[in-house]
């Protein structure tokens, strides 16, 4: 296909019929589409006649390593809006045999050397090596999050299940924080709202950033107009968060979440550490506010997303992992390297 009219309508009626996360929904995907899409290939998967997965692509890359990216464009600089949890939109109770479909067609396109898979769950990765492919540059991250379903009732059930050393630096900096007045966490209860916040998340995460040397997330121009986008289509959804976390009237920081089905996502943040005390520590204190949101709001899972960060993995109840890869056709250029690479290193002295 050469352009995305009529995706929109298609893809909303199988969300419909899905529990896939946040990143597979239109909100996310559709999102400036024109642009990461500028040749868009769309994969269908069908039972009886009834649509049950799609899956969006897009072509790119030179004649010999001719590639299509899973939900993403292949330029660094679109792509620069990270993408997790990515996959094939499935209605509820397919799986494989789904997957597989969509996988093999997109495999058997002329000219395609392979395929770039982005933040998927390793099950997808599987998937590709069924229908064909031989995988290269195999990356793996851990994902940590908190099973909010996994929790007892009570007040004080998250904080117990935490180490004792994590219970004691968040009570501390809640108490310190407390002190200037009390906690508190809210949404955004507009776009105009949302967006403002957004800005101000941005400024305290580029601030943080720059001062350990290094641009932060939101460096790239496209990055911002994405996520402004996606804002002003997600707040009315009720898809995206825009939190701020408070005590009294002092801002301790900012949040910026995706939620679908119960699956919460802390996907950027923003922090004030202006706070001269090396116990009062924001993004503890304004995570802790936004669990104990989620979790009284009923939602099941609350996912920090890929990344082995100190302050993810003493949160987090439980890790799961992402992967990125190449999916290449083995008599592709793309999957020869790849096969050579594994024999080289299959014969290579330990």
């Amino acid at each position: 296909m050469g352009d995305l009219s009529g995706v929109e309508a298609a893809w909303r009626e199988l969300e419909a019929r899905s529990d896939a996360p946040f990143f597979r929904s239109w909100t996310w995907v559709g999102c400036l589409a024109a642009e990461r899409f500028a040749d868009p290939v769309l994969a269908r998967a069908l039972r009886d006649g009834r649509l049950v997965g799609l899956a969006l692509f897009n072509r790119h890359g030179g004649r010999w390593a001719r590639r299509l990216s899973l939900g993403e464009s292949g330029d660094p600089e679109l792509d620069s809006p990270f993408v997790e949890h990515n996959g094939p939109l499935l209605a509820v109770g397919e799986g494989r045999a789904a997957e597989l479909a969509i996988l093999r067609a997109a495999l058997a396109l002329p000219g395609i050397a392979g395929l770039r898979l982005s933040g998927v769950e390793p099950s997808l990765l599987q998937a590709a090596r069924e229908a064909g492919s031989v995988l290269a540059g195999l990356h793996e991250r851990p994902a940590p999050r908190v099973r909010l379903d996994d929790l007892p009732a009570g007040e004080g059930a998250y904080l117990e299940a935490l180490s004792a050393n994590t219970r004691q630096q968040l009570r501390r900096s809640n108490r310190r924080y407390a002190a200037g007045g009390a906690l508190a966490i809210e949404r955004a209860r507009s776009v105009p709202e949302a967006l403002e916040w957004l800005d101000a998340l941005i400024v305290l995460h580029g601030a943080a950033w720059r001062a350990r040397g290094r641009p932060g997330a939101f460096a790239s121009p496209f990055m911002v107009r994405f996520h402004q986008a996606l804002v002003a289509r997600g707040v009315p959804r009720d898809e995206v968060d825009l939190l701020r976390a408070t005590a009294g009237g002092r801002v301790i920081g900012y949040l910026y979440n995706f939620r679908r089905g119960g699956h919460v996502c802390a996907y950027q943040s923003g922090f004030d550490y202006a706070v001269p005390d090396p116990y009062a520590k924001p993004g503890l204190t304004s995570h802790h506010l936004a669990i104990e949101r989620a979790r009284a709001a009923g939602d099941r899972t609350y996912d920090f997303l890929a990344g082995d960060d100190r302050y993810k993995r003493s949160l987090a109840t439980g890790v799961e992992t992402l992967a990125w890869a190449e999916a290449a056709r083995p008599r592709s250029l793309l999957g020869l390297a790849a096969r050579a690479r594994r024999a080289a290193s299959a014969v290579r002295p330990a």
